[in-house]
């Protein structure tokens, strides 16, 4: 176990508080995870989310894609190091509405400096309507800073 492996077992819990910006932009939480895996559905529940059209904000689909990409790369972080999204890119297939998101994401390579991931967005009917890829840096801990966990209780 690692302090992000143990990260993420805390934020699936059920009941637990997600620290206020996740609140606040309504991202939810984590349903489940594994070595280089997540999965976690959201609902559009807020109605300022969504556009004139009844389709939700992509750029709030670019801040999931950004949190559950995060969560995919905290499955293979090792414990010495903490890590930063330096490019994330989402396609748009199909307009999302008023439906749950199945969202998962998966590690699809990790190297000493990089962890590159990916994440499917599903419709309950199995439509992709949208994808996801990111790659994140790896940092060493900086002597006497705040440890990762601390860093990144954001998510």
């Amino acid at each position: 176990m690692t302090w992000a492996t143990d990260r993420l077992d805390e934020i699936k819990q059920p009941g637990f508080a997600p620290p206020a910006v996740v609140a606040r932009l309504g991202l939810g939480v984590l349903d489940d995870w594994g070595p280089g895996w997540v999965r976690k559905t959201w609902s559009p529940d807020q109605e300022d989310l969504k556009l004139a059209d009844g389709s939700v904000f992509g750029g709030y689909i670019a801040a999931l894609a950004d949190q559950v990409l995060a969560f995919a790369a905290m499955t293979v972080i090792p414990n010495e190091a903490r890590y930063r999204t330096i490019n994330l890119q989402v396609q748009f297939l199909k307009v999302a509405r008023g439906h749950p998101l199945h969202i998962e994401g998966r590690v699809v390579d990790a190297s000493s400096r990089l962890i590159a991931v990916e994440a499917d967005f599903r419709r309950p009917d199995g439509q992709r309507i949208a994808t996801a890829c990111a790659q994140q840096i790896l940092l060493p801990m900086a002597p006497g800073a705040p440890t990762a966990a601390d860093t990144l209780r954001v998510l």
